[in-house]
């Protein structure tokens, strides 16, 4: 089985009841991250993590909050048979309120957290590896489902990869460190999903040397409405490029980076969209081995 960098695909504001793939099955480290909104009158909703796209099929984890109840409802069916239902003694949900759901994959259970905070643990009732669709249902309204980490076994597959490779990190501080293992190569992505902040003026990504060069600097000025793309290399500021096609950076909205190094250069994806290149100023990608994320801007996830 081999990885085929395919990008950053994440799915927008799909429609309700919901199932699609999970390219490839789970795997240890992997996590699946939901953004939506619980509408006003809701009585509960539902993620299924499953054996297929098949009504049916059998269920890894049913997680199921219920606002009439108070509480999240876990379980998992094989055969059509139910097991024992976990509850747990808290609901991180409000109505009409927005929402984020972590689910991250470990050899021994899923892990979720709700808007950032640790919330349960539900342990394997059958291997994880069997899992490779994910169904959402109920009372329910979901912005954006990404699936982040995983492999694939063919290029077809890749083509429609929702997916990357790597663990990610969820809501890390700002300024934050990121450090790519063994530097960057052709055909290595980094995606990050963040908030500009309602207050923001301007955020950064730099791509740095061990000898804190800058091999690209990508700053988004959000008042001014441009996007800044240089380097700094032994203390000096080299030409500034600053045309894009659109501006996505807009105060109070999110914006999910897709930032992928070929041979020529960089190519900057932003919400699916093609959005700037940079071409190569710094020749030995592997010595680019730190992102800095700095800024007006607040994380949500970060994965390479």
């Amino acid at each position: 089985m081999s990885f085929f960098p395919a990008g950053y695909q994440p799915v927008y504001n799909p429609s309700i009841p919901y199932v699609g793939p999970i390219y490839g099955g789970l795997g240890s480290g992997m996590s699946v991250y939901i953004q939506g909104v619980v509408p006003p009158e809701a009585s509960s909703f539902f993620l299924n993590l499953q054996c297929g796209e098949a009504e049916g099929s059998d269920i890894g984890v049913h997680f199921s909050p219920r606002f009439d109840d108070g509480c999240v409802v876990l379980n998992s069916c094989q055969g059509g048979e139910w097991g024992s239902e976990e509850r747990t003694d808290s609901l991180p949900f409000s109505r009409d309120t927005a929402f984020e759901i972590v689910v991250s994959i470990t050899q021994d259970n899923y892990q979720v957290k709700v808007n950032g905070q640790d919330h349960c643990t539900f342990s394997h009732h059958l291997p994880f590896e069997r899992v490779n669709g994910l169904q959402i249902g109920g009372d329910v309204s979901v912005n954006i489902i990404s699936i982040l980490g995983g492999t694939v076994s063919s290029e077809d597959e890749a083509a429609n990869l929702p997916a990357i490779s790597g663990q990610a990190v969820f809501y890390p501080p700002v300024p934050y460190t990121l450090n790519i293992p063994d530097g960057l190569s052709p055909e290595r992505t980094i995606v990050l999903r963040c908030l500009v902040l309602p207050e923001a003026y301007r955020f950064s990504l730099n791509f740095m040397t061990g000898s804190q060069d800058i091999a690209f600097h990508l700053n988004p000025r959000v008042e001014e409405g441009e996007l800044v793309r240089n380097s700094l290399l032994d203390g000096n500021w080299g030409d500034e490029e600053r045309d894009v096609s659109f501006n996505p950076f807009q105060r109070g909205q999110y914006v999910d980076f897709s930032i992928r190094c070929g041979s020529e250069g960089y190519k900057v994806f932003v919400n699916g969209k093609h959005l700037c290149d940079f071409a190569h100023r710094y020749s030995d990608l592997s010595q680019i081995n730190t992102m800095i994320v700095d800024g007006h801007v607040q994380i949500t996830y970060v994965s390479v």
